[in-house]
């Protein structure tokens, strides 16, 4: 019988989540990341017992589209396969405003399955809410499904305009079958091509999930 073991080599693992704790700047109106201690060894107890509090949109995170949507999946009914699997890191100059595909002149997007957009909102510190950020168009929206591409992530805060009432890049991207990952922090990844892995928790009845985003340089199968 033949086996097969994954290998990575973890000197291309790069780490792209946000750290998630009371100094993290959430989304503006939103529950702030919090904990209690409920038990505590130096109290004389067995372990170490917490209990957390935080939004579904904490840091970086999945948005499920009953976030926008009322009949909308929650995370553990969400396309689990889309947030695994090759993903091109691509750095963009733009500081605000609407993203376009214009912005993407010069790189190189043979192959495309998903887009990781950094831009400067990935060089602010976890305390620090970005003011202004760029984010997405229904244009760019287009363009990448007309590439086949299914997952879309940004280090900005959503794939909308803070202002947006209406979410229509939200709406867009699951109208055509993509799904969407927000505020990672991309810096010092070099653009290229990496393996994604950013799965949503397996929750039910909510809008959203945290994710733990690695990038993983080179992956290979061995056999033995």
């Amino acid at each position: 019988m033949e086996n097969w073991r994954r290998m990575m080599d973890t000197s291309g693992l790069y780490d792209i989540t946000r750290t998630i704790s009371p100094a993290l700047a959430v989304w503006p109106g939103d529950t702030a990341f919090s904990y209690v201690h409920n038990l505590r060894k130096q109290a004389g107890d067995a372990v170490n017992l917490t209990t957390i509090t935080l939004s579904p949109h904490t840091g970086s995170h999945a948005d499920a589209a009953y976030h926008f949507i009322d009949d909308g999946p929650s995370p553990a009914a969400m396309p689990l396969a889309h947030y695994l699997g090759p993903a091109h890191v691509v750095t963009i100059d733009r500081r605000s405003g609407g993203i376009v595909p214009a912005d993407f002149a010069g790189h190189d997007l043979t192959g495309m399955e998903r887009l990781l957009i950094h831009t400067w909102v990935s060089d602010t510190p976890d305390g620090v809410w970005p003011e202004d950020f760029p984010y997405p168009t229904v244009e760019l929206v287009d363009w990448l499904a007309a590439r086949q591409v299914v997952l879309l992530g940004m280090d900005s805060p959503s794939v909308d305009a803070f202002a947006s009432a209406d979410l229509p890049c939200h709406h867009r991207l699951w109208a055509q079958g993509m799904v969407h990952l927000e505020t990672l922090v991309l810096a010092g990844v070099p653009d290229g091509v990496y393996e994604l892995i950013a799965l949503p928790l397996k929750l039910d009845g909510v809008c959203g999930s945290p994710v733990r985003a690695v990038l993983l340089r080179r992956m290979y199968w061995l056999r033995r």
